[in-house]
């Protein structure tokens, strides 16, 4: 991959890689302790990447309202032919039942700036019985043309960039925005997905990253002092130092937000527990699924620094399931609290979790570019999405399960 065929951010120049660091990096004025229970050892590597679901809780258009139903005709005698069928239908009403949008929902997209999205219905043939197939997305980070080229080459969307999947299902594992230079673009677009995919009788939906909840803190909180684990930090530098594009902050609207807000933390699907980091952090916040991602968007609409930052800080910990001894334990703690055979993450690009690069003593023996694939590890219960897109690697869009 290229430089030259990066997306073109809008109002920006041609797109430049922010190196994405083996640790994260936070700005440090003075030392001062940190406040928050569970601090980050100092030697723990923190790295700083951040996913979503659209659906409940989302804004719905107005629908068409229901014409009164007429009265009921008189029942024919008993033995009358037309008894055994259905009573006929003048041009001014309707069926017992009928729905005016049984067929012809208005599904809610996005258009240009302040504009009410609109997506355009498309009938779809008799769905099959049960739910489509399963596929997940790993880190996009802006990459919207990688993302477009991934997801047509999948068969999930056609030449328009529009839904053509049927009923599939499609998970996106978080971290939208940040080194790359349209993040606004791959949310806008994964919005109407969401929409389409409905429509068709799919979904798309996403999980929150630790690259939403660092957004959501540069835009809430900007310059307010947090306390972090080295010292006093601010969520606006940490966003600029970690790969922050200005072209996004211009673009954000109250309903990118807002989306990334309501996104769930952690998900099971067929068996898979669906997370967007390679940590036990998640363990913090609930015993089931439901209660980490109940639990996650109440301490979000808090709307507090520190809260946020204490938020954004343990989802950005990696490599829990990487030691060859440690790691198939840590991944079985989760499965045995949430459910499911599988771990499935993004996060850790996978060059770093093979310890290809990013090493201390700067030995790259093999580059990124060799990522072709998913990452299965930790005796074969954890799969890594996280292809290094960062770091000229591969977006993954892969189905479920593995064939492996």
């Amino acid at each position: 991959m290229v430089e030259g065929s990066m997306t073109q951010g809008a109002g920006q120049g041609p797109a430049m890689r922010t190196e994405t660091l083996r640790d994260f990096r936070v700005p440090v004025t003075e030392p001062v302790p940190y406040g928050v229970p569970g601090a980050l050892p100092e030697e723990a590597p923190v790295y700083g990447e951040y996913p979503a679901y659209y659906g409940e809780g989302a804004p719905v258009p107005p629908q068409p309202s229901v014409p009164p139903q007429p009265s009921a005709p008189p029942q024919p005698p008993m033995g009358d032919p037309a008894a055994d069928g259905p009573a006929p239908v003048d041009g001014d009403e309707f069926d017992e039942g009928y729905t005016p949008t049984h067929r012809d929902l208005p599904i809610i997209g996005r258009g240009g700036p302040g504009d009410t999205v609109q997506v355009q219905y498309v009938p779809q043939e008799s769905p099959a019985a049960g739910p489509g197939p399963l596929y997940v997305v790993g880190d996009v980070h802006g990459y919207l043309d990688e993302l477009v080229h991934e997801l047509q080459a999948q068969g999930l969307i056609d030449a328009d960039r529009r839904w053509s999947a049927g009923n599939a299902r499609l998970w996106f594992l978080g971290d939208f925005t940040d080194r790359g230079p349209d993040g606004i673009g791959v949310i806008d677009l994964v919005m109407r997905l969401s929409a389409e995919a409905a429509a068709a009788g799919g979904y798309c939906k996403a999980l929150m990253g630790n690259h939403e909840l660092l957004l959501i803190g540069a835009k809430r909180f900007g310059d307010t002092p947090v306390a972090s684990g080295a010292g006093t930090a601010t969520f606006q530098a940490a966003w600029l130092l970690n790969g922050g594009q200005r072209t996004d902050m211009e673009r954000l609207e109250d309903v990118h937000l807002q989306w990334m807000q309501r996104l769930d933390a952690a998900v099971l699907e067929d068996g898979h527990l669906l997370l967007h980091s390679d940590t036990t952090a998640y363990l913090d916040y609930g015993d089931s699924v439901e209660d980490v991602n109940d639990t996650i968007h109440e301490l979000l609409n808090r709307n507090d620094a520190d809260i946020t930052w204490d938020l954004f800080r343990k989802f950005t910990k990696r490599f829990a399931f990487r030691d060859e001894e440690t790691g198939p334990q840590a991944v079985r703690e989760l499965l045995d609290t949430y459910g499911g055979g599988r771990v499935v993450h993004g996060h850790s690009p996978i060059p770093y979790l093979l310890g290809e690069v990013g090493t201390e003593d700067g030995d790259e023996t093999r580059g990124p570019e060799a990522v072709n694939g998913p990452h299965v590890y930790a005796e074969g219960l954890a799969i890594a999405m996280d292809g290094g897109v960062t770091m000229a690697g591969k977006l993954l869009v892969v189905q479920l399960p593995l064939n492996d």
